[in-house]
């Protein structure tokens, strides 16, 4: 059975070598169905959005691809940038970005934080991997993780088009949708946080922070 190293992170596992090369096999094979699909698609895309065909049909072969995606709770205008990104990676150049996480509601979020507290051994060394509810963009519902990794490199590139941002440098699969512009890229989220502490609560949702989250 293949050897799948978890990593510490409310991200994707990571894979040893040779399941790697036989997903990236597997994804070139999806991406061309995919494609495909929605070539199909653009008729019935027609009738049923005039003007948006190749937009609306793009979102429908998606959809079956990753079906277990959920795009509500993002604001309209991430959920918007998202569409038309992910829209141009296919019709463009034939990537595929699927999202594993978007809005979280806050009781999600404080349970994934709690539980990094427990693991890591401290609020500062959690805050690298995971926020509490009131400073994260999951729960604001302008943050994505997104996979596979090829399109994460893809939107990395061109992402900025449609204000979407990665911005910490140990998770490739986070983005943030800033339309006011690029932010600074920091390590992690831990240096986005300011000083939190716990508080006298399990969760460590109580912040002394002076500068603002952006997680």
């Amino acid at each position: 059975m293949p050897h799948t190293i978890t990593d510490r992170s409310t991200g994707p596992a990571r894979t040893a070598p040779a399941r790697l090369s036989t997903e990236r096999r597997r994804d070139g094979v999806y991406r061309r169905i995919t494609r495909a699909l929605a070539v199909a698609l653009v008729p019935a895309a027609w009738v049923t959005a005039p003007g948006r065909a190749r937009h609306t049909a793009c979102q429908w072969a998606l959809a079956a691809r990753f079906p277990a995606e959920n795009l509500d709770g993002l604001t309209a205008a991430t959920r918007a940038a998202f569409e038309a990104a992910r829209a141009e990676a296919l019709w463009r150049d034939g990537e595929l970005i699927g999202l594993t996480s978007g809005y979280r509601d806050p009781m999600e979020q404080a349970r994934l934080f709690h539980r990094a507290v427990v693991r890591e051994g401290s609020v500062a060394a959690a805050s690298r991997r995971v926020l509490p509810p009131h400073a994260s963009r999951h729960v604001a519902g302008t943050a994505l993780d997104v996979r596979p990794s090829e399109g994460a490199r893809w939107l990395e590139r061109h992402g900025d088009r449609h204000g979407l941002y990665r911005v910490y440098d140990n998770e490739w699969w986070h983005f943030e949708h800033r339309p006011d512009g690029r932010p600074v890229r920091l390590p992690h989220s831990g240096l986005a946080t300011g000083d939190l502490r716990v508080g006298g609560r399990a969760d460590g949702c109580r912040p002394v922070a002076s500068r603002r989250p952006i997680h």
